[in-house]
């Protein structure tokens, strides 16, 4: 429900705080005194297009609040999703400054101008010459229809839910025909590929561990052929080209041994020679080349570099070959196996679509039902409305399955007898469209939709009992939601719960718009004023009284 609305520097309005109630709140007051001024502010509010024209003359910007004392369910949902905390208090503000710029705030959190409509458009639905909301926009009828028939029909709710449960197996169901169907057409492209890799990576047989081993024996193979090279290196040096170090190292201690002095001066240099002789004799017996067989060097190299290629081409490891050939086995079992499983999912989408469409079919007949009681209940409704050779129907007809069941749902009307049956928000605007949105929505009265609804317009080209009539169904309507209503009629006005007048003031300087709640004599002397005009007389100060219901 609309708490209250402050307006700020909108037009001619330059300060403004009103407190809505419960039920019926009209406002009626002179023509061009601003009525319109205040639903342009209000519009404003809930997210409708930013216009600098609406800043008061003078002014640098303009802002508008409504505060709300109720969230529906669909409100809180998008709350949510924009990630605004709440209570039980909605708060929409709405600013405007003279370069254009508009800012919006939900509960004092900054929104775009897209989410603080989408939230206006839960909270209140205008009904007017240039607005028309809710209703008016086909996608809604399923939904309306459906609230209406879950108040008429105790059974309709769980048929309903079943539908919906079943929609959704059977989507589910689907959905896993068609991965398997893509998947098992994909595989079968790639069969020749796949059975060529198994072949090659069972025959491969990599181990997990196996890469890093064959490595660091490739690598000590590697360092024992180096060194193998570096003794026989040491051994040519020892050799000397054939004659070996130790033999040499003999032959000049021979050749010193021939020395005629006696005692000869180098016999300790000839022990040295000897002694040296043997020692190299030995270091030769002890170097012996590493014996590195090259054809396990070159089988190893050939396993390693093998599994190392399959896991480039595998793109991934070479300890991962192993998953990656259960992977390809797994998708050629799968395809050797398709027939089995494409014929299990086929057999649950049959068995899903076969449980949908009996509840999707239960759920039109029930739709059908509501939908001819709606009718009728609307057609009684019209002829008091002025709107007696107006015409309603609802058009189902069959649709892709939703979630909702196979049914598409429009409601249709035509206004004058020999023409056809159009759309709802094709027929004429004003007064006659609002009239028509009344009377729907007194059957449509749902106690659980708390909403607030703006009617204007509602008067246009009608008096007397008609009046009354529109006053009586709006007095109705308002048992359950909160209802802003401009009205020029004395009889309508006569209904309210609480009743506003609006007025203009203007002196040399500006002209300002006041709105102000009237009780007792001042709301007494409004209604004769609609009655009589700008001079009150008894007499219509009599029939005021005779009007004014609460």
């Amino acid at each position: 429900m609309l708490n209250s609305l402050y307006i700020s520097n909108i037009v001619l309005i330059e300060k403004l705080n009103l407190g809505f109630g419960k039920g019926l709140n009209i406002m009626t007051g002179e023509t061009g005194a601003g009525k319109s001024i205040l639903l342009d502010a209000l519009s404003l509010a809930l997210g409708a297009r930013s216009d600098t024209g609406l800043i008061r003359s003078g002014c640098d910007s303009a802002s508008v609040t409504a505060e709300f004392d109720f969230i529906n369910n669909k409100t809180k949902e998008i709350l949510n999703e924009n990630g605004i905390e709440f209570d039980d208090n909605l708060i929409l503000r709405r600013t405007l400054s003279n370069d254009g710029k508009s800012r919006a705030w939900v509960n004092d959190v900054p929104v775009s101008a897209k989410v603080l409509k989408q939230i206006g458009d839960e909270v209140i639905e205008i009904h007017g010459q240039f607005e028309n909301h809710s209703l008016l926009d086909a996608t809604t009828h399923i939904t309306s229809l459906d609230e209406y028939a879950k108040l008429n029909y105790t059974e309709f709710n769980d048929v309903l839910s079943k539908t919906r449960n079943a929609f959704n197996d059977l989507h589910q169901s689907e959905k896993r025909l068609k991965e398997l169907t893509e998947l098992l057409e994909k595989s079968e492209n790639e069969r020749d590929f796949l059975e060529h890799n198994v072949s090659e990576l069972r025959n491969l047989n990599p181990q997990i561990g196996e890469e890093e081993e064959l490595a660091t024996a490739r690598a000590k193979m590697m360092d024992a052929e180096k060194n193998a090279g570096i003794l026989n290196d040491a051994l040519d040096v020892l050799k000397n080209n054939g004659n070996s170090l130790d033999e040499q190292i003999c032959s000049v201690a021979h050749i010193l041994e021939r020395i005629k002095t006696d005692p000869n001066p180098y016999s300790e240099t000839i022990d040295k020679l000897y002694d040296a002789a043997s020692t190299v004799a030995e270091i030769s017996e002890q170097i012996h080349p590493e014996n590195t067989n090259i054809d396990d060097i070159d089988s190893i190299e050939e396993r390693l570099f093998a599994i190392r290629a399959a896991a480039r081409k595998h793109r991934c490891s070479a300890d991962e070959l192993s998953t990656k050939l259960a992977e390809m086995e797994t998708q050629l079992n799968a395809i050797d196996n398709s027939d089995a499983e494409l014929k299990k999912c086929k057999s649950e989408v049959e068995k899903h679509s076969k449980i949908f469409t009996e509840y999707a079919n239960v759920l039109s007949d029930l739709r059908k039902r509501a939908s001819e009681q709606l009718r009728n209940q609307i057609l009684s409704e019209l002829p008091d409305l002025k709107l007696g050779s107006a015409d309603f129907m609802v058009d189902i007809q069959k649709s892709e399955p939703t979630i909702n069941g196979t049914d598409s749902v429009v409601f249709m009307i035509k206004t004058n007898p020999g023409t056809p049956f159009a759309p709802l928000h094709k027929i004429a605007s004003g007064g006659e469209l609002s009239r028509f949105m009344l009377a729907l929505r007194v059957a449509l009265n749902n106690p659980n939709d708390k909403k607030t609804i703006v009617f204007d317009e509602l008067d246009t080209g009608i008096s007397g009992a008609t009046a009354s009539a529109v006053g009586e169904r709006l007095n109705k309507l308002a048992q359950n939601e909160q209802l802003l209503v401009i009205t020029h009629s004395a009889q309508v006005a006569g209904f309210a719960d609480k009743h506003f007048k609006i007025s203009k003031h203007s002196d040399s300087n500006s002209t300002i718009t006041n709105v102000d709640e009237i009780i007792g004599d001042d709301r007494l002397n409004e209604i004769a004023r609609i009655i009589s005009g700008e001079k009150i007389t008894p007499e219509s100060i009599a029939s005021a009284k005779l009007l004014i219901k609460h």
